[in-house]
């Protein structure tokens, strides 16, 4: 078992990391690949089977059109060549979770080729997109010194996604998987929960001399459940075959397992090759041909992806990159934030407080827009109140926590609560008399001189009133009674 720390500065410096990774992405079908079996999560163990997922005797598979569309998005999304002509394959290996002893992929003839992933500042190219059906789960923890098989995942409709080994740093390797994430979230192709398993990676590493062209022995790294997990991982293997190498060692081609309690990478068994898994076309599906014209609707029928969806908003508002980097990190988000402009008519200051107050609640709803009470025109209308001087900035930031606790309009809530704006110079001025009183230091020092001080007695003032008070008009009295 190793851990971080084994390999000196100089050990890490005298070889490069390379990484290709293997994504797997669950496809977002209502029923299996080959099967009308459900693929909803948390259904009871061994409830949603069948004889074809189960692979009981002369069943046979049934190929879900559904699944090929949503294939297609991915590779498409991810800029590959999708081939009109694929043939599935058996994989043949025999692990107590696949009851065929084989699994029906696709090897030398897969659905898609090319393509590849921005990822911090460099493209990482796609090597291939094939379609496969999924294993089911062991299960160690359920029984004390046993391990039970649940097969409701086993037929569950994925698509591999593999790189070239182009990922030179673990942030690199960051980097591609949560952009590919997030093109799969954008093309509707699944919803990419690592928690329940809708995205799965494995990370091929190997450690090479600085200026070696030919690549190094690789291990695969499994059990990775977070991007974070990924990077710490490949940096932990990294060293570890960087000082066996710098040793005289050799490195073993074999499959890692990490650890994340102990952020520690052990070997479970040799890695196979693919002549291991002696592949050969499955004799129970005919090959997957793609007719004239279908590919091309499926083309037409993409959503607007993020790079493209950017660049609009950074036209259509006149936002920066930074803000349409935080703005478009989920199509929920930017959909409400969008619905949110365009209600309002002023896209910064929708921007600005979707990414401050809203999101700000949100992460109190698990980080999703969509599950909070406030809906974009409400928010609008919300702005819209501020916009008009109706209410301050900061009744607004009340009125907000109002609506999102309550799910009622900001019309209602300000009038409920009192928390229009009040511009008569006689409550502004006794307001303004209350708050000086209680930070007599800070009032000396600003008729000293001190001008920045301005902004905290606005804000005193601002407190005083319940964030009522016309702070451009709370400004101007400041200014007449200190003589500025």
């Amino acid at each position: 078992m190793t851990g971080a720390g084994a390999i000196t500065t100089a050990d890490r410096s005298a070889f490069e990391l390379v990484v290709g990774l293997e994504v797997h992405v669950q496809l977002a079908t209502d029923t299996k690949i080959f099967c009308g079996c459900a693929t909803a999560f948390g259904a009871p163990p061994n409830t949603n089977v069948c004889p074809v997922c189960l692979g009981l005797p002369g069943a046979l598979p049934v190929l879900n059109a559904r699944a090929v569309e949503l294939a297609a998005r991915a590779a498409l999304a991810l800029g590959c060549t999708v081939h009109p002509f694929s043939v599935f394959a058996r994989k043949n290996y025999f692990y107590p979770d696949l009851p065929k002893g084989y699994q029906i992929s696709q090897f030398d003839q897969p659905l898609a080729t090319g393509g590849g992933v921005d990822a911090a500042g460099s493209v990482v190219r796609i090597t291939r997109v094939h379609m496969e059906e999924d294993a089911g789960k062991s299960l160690h923890d359920r029984v004390p010194g046993a391990t039970a098989i649940d097969l409701n995942r086993a037929g569950t409709p994925l698509v591999e996604i593999v790189s070239e080994p182009d990922i030179r740093s673990p942030g690199q390797a960051g980097s591609f998987l949560r952009t590919l994430k997030q093109l799969m979230e954008y093309a509707e192709v699944s919803d990419v929960s690592m928690e329940e398993g809708s995205l799965r990676v494995d990370a091929n590493v190997s450690a090479r001399p600085h200026g070696a062209a030919r690549l190094g022995t690789k291990t695969e790294v499994k059990n990775l459940n977070s991007f974070s997990a990924v990077e710490r991982a490949i940096a932990v293997e990294f060293e570890r075959q960087s000082a066996l190498l710098a040793a005289g060692g050799v490195v073993e081609q074999q499959t890692m397992l990490w650890d994340e309690r102990s952020s520690t990478v052990r070997p479970a068994r040799s890695k196979e090759e693919s002549h291991d898994y002696r592949y050969f076309p499955e004799p129970d599906l005919p090959p997957l041909v793609l007719a004239d014209g279908w590919l091309d609707a499926v083309r037409a029928s993409l959503p607007e992806l993020p790079s493209a969806l950017r660049a609009r908003l950074e036209r259509d508002f006149g936002l920066g990159a930074y803000d349409v980097e935080v703005l478009t990190a989920t199509p929920r988000l930017a959909r409400y934030y969008e619905a949110v402009a365009r209600a309002h008519g002023d896209g910064k200051a929708a921007a600005n407080w979707v990414m401050g107050d809203l999101l700000a609640h949100a992460k109190l709803a698990d980080g999703d827009v969509d599950a909070l009470r406030v809906r974009p025109p409400e928010l609008a209308r919300l702005l819209d109140l501020v916009r008009a001087g109706t209410i301050s900035n900061s009744a607004a930031k009340q009125v907000l926590a109002h609506m999102v606790a309550s799910g009622d309009g900001p019309d209602a809530i300000v009038a409920r609560e009192g928390l229009a704006q009040v511009s008569d110079d006689a409550q502004l001025r006794a307001w303004i008399d209350e708050a000086l009183a209680a930070q007599p230091e800070e009032v000396q020092r600003f008729a000293a001189g001190e001008r920045r001080l301005l902004g905290v007695l606005v804000g005193a003032v601002m407190k005083q009133s319940g964030g009522r008070a016309d702070p451009r008009r709370v400004n101007q009295l400041l200014a007449e009674r200190f003589g500025s």
